[in-house]
């Protein structure tokens, strides 16, 4: 009796543990169920176009066309000849058993890329002959087609997903597409889509005989969101034209919103170089390039010495900090002596010599002794050059500088902008303004990128405030509302103290540095810079041919256009980056080049400083030794 009771005791129990596994797993875990963990199912996927990508003016910046791939599922492939399929393909034995054995540690039981992007002729031949090759097949995919060569960096490429990120992230599968640059990364969310998925029953001889639960588990897929850019891509284009010849980087901005009309990096590259079979060749070629650097966003990740220009903020903070007004003035003899020693003499080229100058004639003239004065009244004015000069940093971070600034492109160089504990460490607290003089001009230790002194200024043109620059102006259509490109961050200038500065920078196009390259009607308001540029070379300091850059904005009124130029090795702001700011501004504000600046328009897009270049590769200490 007990152990009659005992077996039913048993039997029920077993029993019972069956109901309830079989109820976790149909009812529970039913509505979650993966097909693809299924042996006798093959999963199929269809691709869903990438969104497409227009400039601000609904030009095309990015389409779409079809590759074919042929895939492998490695756990299917049945003994082939191996040398016909390979002519077929037209790879060698080697090759086929690489990307054999690839897959199979991959994935044997998942499709995975054996052979991406075929030909259309070698498509049409080989669909005809791949029924007899078990675990292979062809796929359709997507790849991207650039309609006009520009942009690049903006742009970015689309690459394989890796084994690692397919481990990472379950949405890709090893050999799929994924953005790798640019906005194709940023906003690849968008743009990708959302992938369908087909299950196929197998049977016992791995036959397809139909769809698996009569396809209660396929999913249709969705294209990607087509985007807007704020980009203008003919001010894009003329901006690149401009840059031929040339190494650095442009950025341009519209005050009123952040949004980013154009941003070059010279030397650049065609963005279809990195689409289709010879994608891996080219990548090779333009990413081992570290001479010209054509992979390298230079309107983002390149850090200079902002030179000049930052001669407006030291005018700011001054102002800000009433340690000078309008009115204020300081004499200039060729330079400013900082030091005792004989060497300590900042020289000066403002041709202004034992004349009272005030701000308006500083900015204008570009005064190294103004606003070596200015400085050490900044940084002095409490007598605690640590604490002063944390005050001014405070004051130059509220513009963004120092900074990653926020935009929406994932390149970026937060730059440097030092405080008081910087040189504390470096000079063991033993410093003054005088140490640091040449933070006055902006050399010293200050780096920023060509994006932050266009945000720059783009506050100085809005009278003490700047939106977050951005580069999506829309997706499907839909204008973006997103608080952080759309709330303006103020500075910590007070409006008033703008004024005098727009109209000394009115003045460096009128009577300034820059009057060479005004634009009759358009008032330009800017600052020309000339920064020096330094290099080491077995050890010792080597001064190189000094960069040409130049800030502006215009109109003066209602400002609809804020840019930076860097030119690498350009010399004088006022000979290089000044005509090229002001055909850009032309360009944009009215639509085209007028008859009397197409000399000047000529006279750029000819310039070549290539010869330069190849000198500072071949021998650099020779050109440096005629720099001032």
């Amino acid at each position: 009796m007990q152990r009659s009771f005992l077996l039913y005791f048993l039997i029920t129990i077993v029993g019972c543990v069956f109901i309830g596994r079989l109820f976790q797993l149909q009812i529970i875990r039913g509505a979650n169920y993966n097909p693809i963990n299924n042996s006798a199912v093959k999963t199929t996927y269809d691709y869903p176009e990438r969104g497409y990508v227009y400039d601000r003016n609904g030009k095309l910046l990015i389409a779409n066309q079809l590759s074919y791939d042929v895939m492998i599922q490695p756990n299917q492939v049945e003994p082939l000849d191996t040398i016909e399929f390979c002519n077929l393909l037209k790879i060698n034995k080697e090759s086929f058993l690489k990307r054999f054995h690839k897959a199979e540690r991959w994935a044997p039981y998942l499709p995975s890329v054996f052979l991406k992007q075929l030909a259309k002729e070698d498509f049409a031949f080989l669909q005809e002959k791949l029924h007899k090759y078990d675990g292979f097949f062809i796929q359709k995919r997507i790849i991207r087609k650039y309609p006009i060569n520009a942009a690049a960096n903006v742009l970015g490429y689309i690459g394989e997903v890796n084994e690692s990120l397919a481990k990472k992230n379950n949405y890709y599968q090893a050999g799929e597409l994924i953005g790798k640059d640019g906005i194709e990364r940023e906003y690849e969310k968008y743009l990708r889509g959302k992938k369908g998925k087909k299950y196929l029953q197998r049977n016992n001889l791995n036959k397809v005989t139909g769809s698996f639960s009569n396809g209660k588990y396929d999913t249709l897929s969705k294209n990607g969101k087509d985007l807007t850019l704020t980009l203008d891509i003919d001010l894009q284009l003329f901006a690149q034209k401009l840059m031929s010849g040339k190494r650095g980087g442009i950025v341009a901005i519209e005050p009123s919103s952040g949004e980013i009309l154009a941003l070059v990096t010279a030397p650049s590259y065609d963005p279809n170089m990195l689409v289709g079979r010879k994608r891996s060749k080219n990548s090779t070629i333009l990413f081992n390039d570290t001479i010209s650097r054509p992979s390298y966003d230079r309107g983002l990740l390149a850090a200079y010495a902002p030179g000049s220009p930052f001669k407006m903020m030291n005018a700011l903070i001054g102002l800000q900090e009433n340690v000078i007004n309008e009115q204020t003035s300081f004499k200039c003899y060729y330079g400013f002596k900082y030091g005792k020693r004989a060497n300590d003499f900042m020289g000066c080229h403002c041709n202004v010599v034992g004349k009272p100058i005030k701000l308006k004639t500083a900015i204008a003239k570009s005064c190294n002794t103004y606003f070596s004065n200015t400085y050490k009244r900044i940084v002095e004015k409490d007598n605690n050059s640590s604490k002063g000069l944390d005050n001014w940093h405070k004051h130059v971070s509220s513009f963004g500088l120092g900074d990653y600034l926020g935009y929406d492109l994932p390149a970026g160089s937060k730059g440097l902008i030092p405080n008081g504990k910087y040189y504390d460490n470096r000079y063991k607290y033993s410093w003054n303004g005088s140490t640091t003089i040449s933070n006055a001009i902006g050399q010293g230790e200050i780096l920023t990128t060509p994006i932050q002194l266009a945000n720059f200024t783009a506050a100085i043109a809005n009278r003490g405030y700047f939106y977050t620059p951005h580069i999506l102006k829309k997706v499907d259509k839909k204008t973006i509302d997103n608080e952080k490109f759309t709330i303006a961050k103020k500075t910590t200038i007070d409006k008033k103290h703008f004024d005098p500065v727009i109209e000394a920078m009115h003045e460096v196009f009128r009577t300034g540095t820059g009057k060479w390259s005004q634009v009759k009607g358009i008032e330009i308001c800017g600052k020309t810079g000339t920064a020096e540029n330094f290099t080491r070379i077995e050890g010792q300091k080597i001064q190189l041919p000094d960069h040409s850059i130049l800030v502006a904005f215009a109109p003066k009124e209602n400002p609809k256009i804020a840019l930076a130029i860097f030119v690498e090795n350009g010399g004088y702001g006022s000979t290089i980056a000044a005509p090229i700011t002001s055909l850009i501004i032309e360009k944009y504000l009215t639509g085209q080049i007028s008859k009397t600046n197409k000399y000047r328009e000529q006279n750029m897009l000819n310039l070549s400083l290539q010869d330069i270049y190849e000198k500072l590769k071949l021998k650099p200490k020779k050109i440096a030794s005629g720099t001032k």
